[in-house]
């Protein structure tokens, strides 16, 4: 039984880091393309929504925020928990 736990929680640091890596991938594919092309994002968004420059920054800036956050606590505190408790 020790084997197999051992493997499983292996398995499961692996695959916590490398959620980890996708997602802030994700977090700077997300920022990059807000950096550079702010303007056209800008412009596609009040085709269907009426918001201002600061509350469309706003936004995504607390989208962002939201985002790395969750990425912290459901990937990186589970990684690190796992690499405590197996060693």
């Amino acid at each position: 039984m020790g084997g197999c736990l051992g493997m499983s929680i292996e398995f499961l640091r692996r695959f916590l880091l490398g959620c980890l890596g996708i997602n802030y991938g994700i977090l700077l594919l997300w920022f990059a393309v807000f950096v550079v092309a702010h303007d056209a994002l800008y412009r596609l968004h009040t085709r269907w929504f009426r918001i201002s420059v600061a509350q469309f920054d706003a936004v995504h800036y607390a989208g962002m925020a939201v985002y790395k956050i969750g990425v912290l606590l459901l990937n990186l505190v589970p990684y690190l928990a796992l690499r405590m408790v197996a060693g």
